[in-house]
Order: structure tokens, then C-alpha cells, then sequence
């Protein structure tokens, strides 16, 4: 129960030497502008401009900072787990949680360009119980209140269910990408993808495989087809040549 949004973004990076470029890839250090308020794990964010980058991989997290546009003041650091999508875009994506109406939307997971595994955000425990209900999803959530930003390396993470019950989160959310997701898993689209992709606040819309027919039936129409002509063409031969002779 979620909306995602493919947002334009001007990505850091361009036009600089191979190095920064490698290094934006590293730290996925990406400029998002958002029209409206939102609401990452501690703090509400008013539209403008912000710098996302990850700070440090540990393991199955990561630690992500979110800083004014020039990168010059640090304004959060934020907790998340893996996310993964069956495809990759060009353009960076965020996926938005459920919430009340004239409420700031809240980030449940960003994803890099060209990346199928993204950064799925851990909220405080209060606010993933609220999140939890109001999403009827689950929620990764921190389980204990960390004001020191060193401590989030550390932090236990448990996940809240709908019925606001505490799990533990490897259980309820899924931390490793599985054999299935690997296979469908595409490239990178080749044009850009902008625009609405989850419509609506009643949830993402689900993601389906596209459903392709066989084509052994037309396969075997045709066989069978190409075995009449066959016969037919026999047919008028030996015919033809009877007629000859009767001549």
C-alpha cells in the first residue's frame, strides 16, 4: 500500500572526470527535487531540493544522509534495508507509504538509476507503528530510540506488522533478493521513465510479468498446413502426369 513516483531528477556527476562519476556510483549521491513535503524516518523535509548519498554499506544496511541541495549541511542520517524491484529505470525512483490525507507523504524506499536493489527506509518505532496501521503493511522500524548517528550501525531493527505487532524483521521483510527475482530482473530501460507509476494513495499497483501466449499451437497449425500443400501439390503432379500420358 504505497505510491511510487519516477522523479526528473539533475543527477551529480555530469560532465565530471570518470573518477566522480565512479564515485556517484559508489555513494549514489543523487540531487531530488520534490514539489511537496515528505517525510523521512525523524524529520519532515519541505519541497525544495535535497542531496541523497549513502554514507557506509554494512552488511545487508545502509546508511543513507540527506543534505541541502550544495551539499554543504548534513540534515539527516537515515537507517535503511535492501529493497529490490524486478526492473531498473533511468531515472531515480521513490516509492512513497500510505498516509492520511494533507499528511507529508513518507519515503518507504529510493532507488538509484540503473540499480534493481534499493534503500528501503527504517522509521522510529512510534512512527512505524502509525505507518503500519495506517498502510496496513509492514514496517522496518529501529528498536530503540538512537540519537547518535554512530549508534545506527548498531541498532536492532525489528519489523511492525499491521496489527502493530513487533517481528523480527528477517522474517517479515525480505533482506536477500531470491532466484526468481534474479531471473526477470532487466537492464536498464534505454528512454527515460517519468511520471506516475503507483497511482493514488490506496497503494502501489502490483507488479505483473507480462502474460505471453504459446506459440507451439501456431507452430503446429502451420506444420500441418505446409503437409496439406504438401499432399496437394503431389496430388496435381500425379494427375498432371496421367493426363499427359492420356494425351
Amino acid at each position: 500500500m504505497m505510491k511510487t513516483v519516477a522523479i526528473a531528477l539533475a543527477l551529480t556527476g555530469l560532465g565530471l572526470a570518470a573518477a566522480s562519476a565512479r564515485a556517484d556510483e559508489w555513494d549514489k549521491k543523487t540531487l531530488i527535487t520534490f514539489s511537496q513535503a515528505v517525510e523521512i524516518p525523524g524529520h519532515v523535509l519541505p519541497a525544495g531540493t535535497y542531496m541523497f548519498k549513502l554514507a557506509e554499506s554494512i552488511g545487508n544496511r545502509h546508511i543513507v544522509q540527506v543534505f541541502t541541495a550544495d551539499g554543504s549541511q548534513i540534515l539527516a542520517t537515515v537507517m535503511t534495508i535492501p529493497d529490490y524491484r524486478l526492473r531498473a529505470t533511468d531515472q531515480t525512483v521513490i516509492k512513497f507509504r500510505e498516509v492520511p490525507p494533507d499528511s507529508a507523504e513518507a519515503i518507504r524506499a529510493w532507488f538509484y538509476p540503473g540499480n534493481t536493489i534499493g534503500q528501503e527506509f527504517v522509521y522510529p518505532m512510534s512512527r512505524a507503528i502509525e505507518l503500519a496501521i495506517t498502510a496496513q503493511a509492514v514496517v522496518p522500524a529501529l528498536d530503540a530510540d538512537v540519537g547518535d548517528p554512530a549508534a545506527l550501525k548498531t541498532a536492532p531493527i525489528v519489523a511492525i506488522t499491521p496489527e502493530a505487532k513487533e517481528v523480527p524483521v528477517a522474517v517479515a521483510i525480505q533482506m536477500t533478493p531470491d532466484d526468481t527475482l534474479a531471473s526477470v530482473a532487466t537492464p536498464t530501460s534505454s528512454s527515460p521513465v517519468v511520471g506516475t507509476i503507483g497511482i493514488g494513495r490506496t497503494g502501489e499497483k502490483a507488479r505483473h510479468l507480462p502474460k505471453t501466449a504459446s506459440t507451439l499451437p501456431l507452430i503446429v497449425v502451420f506444420g500441418l498446413g505446409c503437409i496439406g500443400v504438401a499432399f496437394g501439390l503431389l496430388a496435381f503432379g500425379r494427375r498432371a502426369t496421367a493426363y499427359a500420358r492420356h494425351m
